[in-house]
């Protein structure tokens, strides 16, 4: 027997001959691909005490005892079945009348927990081939164990269709690595011969010929751009038009997919074996937009052409808009000329390719593995923080002997407390460091033991109490276990500079709070998930009040950060690093003292505003408080300055261009004392001359059907309904006399007073108040001189 390693790429189950077997898809080391085939039986858990009141509907040999217990301590029995739809019809039968345990894990996943199979996997066996078979190495019940290197070799390959208004196919192209093919329908009667072509005399024989390639490339990942929603859905209604089998996967069943029409939900598509990740998704996805290959990047939208041009310095060789692009591509195919046609294969190529470069770029492939052999679940599915934490929960309970209940669906309307922020009054601030708790909900985590296992629902003799009146045993709980676990890996990450790693560790840690605090969870208990905001916000308040002991003020808290004005400018990172030191020392023997623990809970000083402006609650009185999450600071490091902002108009998508450019330089001349009724004025004689005209163009995106909208009407919707048809969902408009216009249809003047009165009016008010000038007192004679 033979000794492989390899990743697995697509984990699933199927029932044949009445036995369950679980199917391993994957990619060895030695780049050959794999099947994994093993016999399961799929099983869920009850109270043995209940066993009795269920034996009608289950047979003597399927009861088995075990040493494991549920969260109170009570044994449990394991109920085994051959197949998943006996287990099914059982559950059904009982789950009404008794609580039953981790029924609802699906048996692939199960398979990959009770193996501790987390991506890697090492195959000890004798491999056979089947005949016509689609895999290269077919292992039937070997022996496996997990991995911890990355030893798979995927292979990646992009896919992108050309079309006519008709809905008939110009052609396809597949991109890979030193790999690029295009599969075009020949328009001419003529033979003709392109670079990089196959040449095929009907839609049919394309079709053919495409899926015949794809599946000799074998790829383990399928991308491109918007390639679900659109290209896989159109070869699926043209491989239905022509009766063939849209087979693209390892095995012969048709490929599935699943169109939503609902922006907040995804589709999905099912190609066995393989995994559909979409680079469109990819770039959306607030995970990967943070991660370090990708963070500083910005995009106008997130259009192949406008996403490669900022991460590729490069874009599509058609430019203009989706309309005038598919006008040329047409224009290119209706030719019938070799020139215009390799134009058009060479165009269909490139975006093959930018959609490829720009997933190595950002490196999202190699992200989702890390993610994935972190928690175990495939590579299409991380991005689901509740599977995520399942994954990782219910393996770490089941090597300690327990088992939780299965998820029911039930509507829990109960709300979470949020962090805590506290602002002092609205004013321009000098000298403020800014202190901050690392990871402070996980830190509380593991400081108190909040863990679904140790939580109780009264107090007992040496447990721990939380300010909500939450209590949890004061031991060493599982949750944080696999927070420390996940600690540790990550500083290893750091200290080996695999930024990529750490970061990946950082999603999952970051994401624990919000997973319980999810009425989706199966751990969700609304007084454990309040426990943690409460201690934090305990925390946060006796932080500030300690700091103030020492002679300081705190004029700012934020959830898990302190900002603290010192009165004096000398020696300013000094102080912040005494405050750090004090506190640190101070929770050590805080938390040993009141709750007999070691604390995990860590203040750092972070940085200092030289400058730092919190305004006040737009619309109130002076007198009021100063709005909460928003504020601007000035920065100075290694000699640069640098503004940093923090819920302000500067940094959201929904103003415009001017806008954000105006507050910029607002704040700036602010924290440089300079004098700021002039440059109030001038920029807006500039608006009202036309000059500022290109950064007056609101962005907006579609996120439902046009017709859906039905109660309101926003401007973006009235501005998008006066096309033809949309190129993008993300509408660029603009306000004119006559309301909403599109910057393509664009017939009457902009409304330069709604720009003052919406754009620069609020964010000047700001500031003017502060020094209480009146906004509209400034631009009275701004007004008389207007041009119409």
């Amino acid at each position: 027997m033979t000794k492989y390693n390899g990743f697995i790429v697509y984990p699933t189950y199927e029932t044949k001959n009445d036995r369950t077997l679980i199917k391993l898809y994957g990619r060895l080391e030695n780049k050959n691909s794999f099947l994994v085939v093993a016999e399961f039986k799929p099983y869920f858990y009850i109270k043995t005490s209940d066993v009795k009141k269920v034996k009608k509907h289950i047979k003597e040999y399927e009861i088995q005892e075990t040493k494991l217990t549920n969260f109170q301590g009570e044994k449990v029995s394991k109920i085994i079945f051959e197949t998943q739809p006996g287990l099914t019809k059982t559950f059904d039968k009982i789950k009404k009348k008794i609580t039953t345990y981790e029924a609802d894990i699906r048996p692939h996943y199960r398979f990959l927990m009770d193996n501790n199979l987390l991506g890697n996997i090492e195959i000890y066996g004798d491999s056979f081939e089947e005949p016509n078979s689609k895999i290269d190495k077919v292992f039937f019940n070997p022996e496996i164990s997990p991995t911890k290197e990355f030893r798979g070799n995927l292979k990646l390959a992009s896919i992108d269709i050309e079309s006519g208004n008709k809905g008939e196919i110009y052609c396809i192209g597949i991109y890979s690595d030193n790999y690029k093919k295009n599969f075009l329908v020949n328009p001419s009667k003529s033979k003709i011969k392109l670079a990089h072509a196959v040449i095929c005399d009907n839609e049919a024989e394309c079709l053919e010929k495409f899926k015949k390639e794809l599946i000799d490339l074998d790829p383990d990942i399928i991308t491109g751009w918007n390639v679900i929603d659109f290209d896989l859905a159109f070869l699926k209604s043209l491989f239905t038009k022509h009766k063939i089998l849209f087979d693209l996967g390892r095995d012969e069943s048709n490929t599935s997919i699943k169109i939503q029409s609902n922006f907040f939900r995804k589709s999905t598509v099912n190609i066995t074996g393989r995994q559909v990740l979409d680079g469109l998704n990819f770039v959306r996805d607030p995970y990967i937009q943070e991660a370090p290959t990708i963070k500083n990047a910005k995009f106008e939208s997130y259009s192949l052409e406008n996403v490669a041009q900022s991460l590729l310095k490069k874009g599509k060789s058609i430019k203009g808009s989706g309309m005038e692009r598919h006008g040329e591509i047409s224009d290119l195919y209706e030719s019938k000329k070799e020139k215009y046609l390799q134009q058009l294969v060479d165009y269909n190529l490139l975006d093959c390719e930018l959609a490829y470069k720009i997933l190595e770029k950002t490196k999202a492939i190699e992200l989702s593995i890390e993610r994935s052999q972190l928690t175990g679940m495939p590579l299409d599915r991380i991005g689901g923080s509740i599977a995520n934490f399942d994954s990782l929960y219910i393996r770490t309970a089941n090597s300690k002997n327990l088992v939780s209940e299965t998820l029911q669906f039930e509507k829990k309307e109960e709300r979470i407390t949020g962090g805590y922020v506290h602002s002092t009054t609205p004013g321009i601030y000098e000298n403020v460091l800014i202190l901050d708790f690392k990871s402070l909900y996980p830190s509380i985590i593991k400081t108190f033991n909040i863990d679904p296992a140790s939580f109780s629902e009264k107090k007992e003799k040496d447990y721990i109490e939380s300010p909500n009146k939450a209590y949890f045993k004061n031991t060493d709980g599982i949750l944080p276990e696999i927070i420390e676990n996940l600690h540790k890996a990550r500083e290893k990450a750091k200290s080996e500079k695999r930024e990529l790693s750490s970061y990946a560790i950082k999603i999952i840690m970051n994401s624990f709070f919000g997973v319980l605090a999810s009425p989706n969870c199966r751990y969700f208990n609304l007084k454990m998930a309040n426990a943690i905001t409460h201690f934090g916000q305990f925390i946060i308040k006796l932080t500030a009040s300690e700091i103030e002991k020492l002679g300081y003020k705190v004029i700012y808290m934020d959830t898990d950060s302190v900002f603290v004005v010192t009165g004096k400018p000398k020696n300013m990172e000094l102080m912040g690093k005494e405050i750090e030191s004090y506190i640190n020392d101070f929770y050590k023997k805080y938390i040993e003292k009141n709750y007999k623990r070691k604390s995990y809970l860590e203040l750092e000083y972070e940085k200092l505003y030289l400058s730092l402006m919190i305004p006040q609650i737009r619309g109130k009185n002076p007198e009021e408080k100063a709005a909460k999450k928003r504020y601007a600071g000035l920065l100075k490091k290694d000699g640069k300055e640098s503004l940093e902002i923090t819920g302000l108009e500067a940094i959201r998508g929904d103003w415009t261009e001017a806008a954000q450019e105006f507050q910029k330089e607002l704040l700036l001349k602010v924290f440089h004392k300079e004098e700021i009724t002039k440059f109030i004025k001038s920029y807006i004689k500039k608006i009202n001359s036309g000059e500022l005209d290109k950064k007056l163009i609101y962005r907006k995106s579609i996120r439902k059907d046009l017709k859906e909208y039905t109660k309101t009407t926003p401007p973006h919707v009235k501005a998008a309904r006066k096309l033809k048809s949309l190129d993008s969902n993300l509408i660029e408009y603009y306000l004119t006399t006559d309301g909403p216009e599109p910057i393509q249809l664009l017939k009457h003047k902009l409304d330069y007073e709604h720009y003052i009165e919406k754009q620069i009016k609020p964010i000047a008010i700001q500031v003017l108040t502060l020094f209480n000038k009146n906004f509209d007192d400034l631009i009275a004679g701004n007004k008389q001189t207007k041009l119409f």
